[in-house]
């Protein structure tokens, strides 16, 4: 039972990693764009969101 749920956390981490790269890679073009447009607020709420999903990228990578 416990190789099937690794191999089960295996395949969900496999499916959720790729989401997770493509959503830090929106809100990296997010926080660039706030940045070039001096928008404080976007950039605080952009880099939130970088730091949320950073945490999940390690959670899902070990």
């Amino acid at each position: 039972m416990k190789h099937v749920m690794e191999a089960l956390r295996k395949r969900e981490a496999e499916e959720k990693l790729p989401v997770i790269r493509m959503e830090i890679d929106y809100e990296l073009v997010t926080l660039h764009d706030a940045m070039l447009a001096g928008d404080q607020a976007q950039m605080m709420k952009a880099k939130r969101k970088l730091s949320a999903l950073r945490k999940q990228l390690i959670e899902w990578s070990v």
